[in-house]
């Protein structure tokens, strides 16, 4: 069994896409070398089969077999962040417990999202069943807060109960809600000791001026550099700021993971990024023409990007 690493939880992992094959399975060897780029531009981890990533339209085999693919691939299993969320309690337990033994940094983990409407209560039971169930000191979690997806959002008791409850286990908070407002209420509430991160990336400089030391991002997956600015303290803080309102303004009048898929397919000149699993559909070739176009106009510069 591997040993956890000393990775510290702050920094910038990029949210993986998921490259597939022809088949719409995972491409395990793209899937590490796009990894292994990105911490090589020096992000911190990755996070695979998140929202992103697709992640709840992969079978639990599949994911298994991924991450010990990366790992297998040279990925070092201690900067992965691994999304381990399910709709059913069981599969979130059976991934959770399996990135834990493979020696992953932490678990990225929604509450169940399949039914609506439960109570504060049901969220809190459902966290506790995975991590009684899982019963290791080793295991570090963030809580995910995602409801315009999800459906199901995390409110502050939730989280001050399981802080309370699982004070090692529980390390921090990605909401991803996009509602500035509620970041930054999130971020005085728990912060410190636990880290809060957003997914949305116009609000990672107001975020970090109150202390926020990270983020898993999707733009990092294509623009890694300047996410990690973001955070840390631009020099041209106004032009960072700008080039991502401009690249989600791109991408925003298409479906953003095709649109992600369409942008890697168009820097790494292969096609094949450009596959989805179903449901979501993929650009046709209309759109990736007239995305392309636009992308060329705006321009990506992967040694400072």
């Amino acid at each position: 069994m591997n040993t956890l690493s000393s990775v510290p939880y702050t920094g910038i992992w990029p949210a993986l896409l998921t490259p597939l094959d022809e088949k719409l399975g995972i491409d395990t060897p793209r899937f590490a070398s796009h990894a292994l780029r990105l911490l090589d531009a020096g992000c911190t981890g990755v996070t695979p089969f998140g929202t992103t990533g697709e992640g709840p339209s992969f079978s639990v085999s599949e994911r298994m077999n991924a991450l010990a693919g990366l790992v297998a691939h040279g990925v070092p299993a201690g900067r992965i962040l691994a999304s381990t969320s399910c709709a059913a309690l069981p599969d979130a337990f059976a991934l959770t417990r399996h990135a834990l033994e493979l020696g992953a940094y932490g678990c990225l983990l929604l509450p169940p999202f399949f039914l609506k409407g439960v109570s504060d209560q049901g969220v809190i039971d459902a966290y506790r069943w995975i991590i009684d169930g899982v019963a290791d000191s080793r295991l570090r979690i963030v809580l995910y807060h995602i409801p315009q997806v999800s459906g199901v959002g995390l409110s502050h008791h939730v989280i001050r109960t399981l802080k309370t409850l699982y004070p090692d286990t529980i390390v921090g908070l990605k909401d991803s809600g996009c509602q500035r407002a509620d970041s930054l209420a999130y971020a005085e509430a728990f912060m410190p000791p636990m880290q809060v991160w957003v997914g949305n990336e116009p609000d990672l400089q107001t975020m970090a001026a109150r202390g926020s030391l990270g983020a898993v991002s999707g733009i990092a997956n294509v623009m890694p550099r300047l996410v990690q600015r973001l955070v840390a303290g631009s020099t041209q803080p106004e032009t960072d700021q700008q080039r991502v309102l401009d690249l989600l303004k791109i991408l925003g009048g298409y479906g953003l993971t095709a649109a992600f898929k369409g942008l890697m397919a168009m820097l790494d000149d292969a096609p094949g990024w450009m596959r989805v699993r179903p449901p979501l559909v993929a650009l046709d070739a209309a759109e990736y023409e007239r995305l392309a176009v636009q992308l060329r106009a705006f321009g990506i510069d992967r040694d400072r990007d």
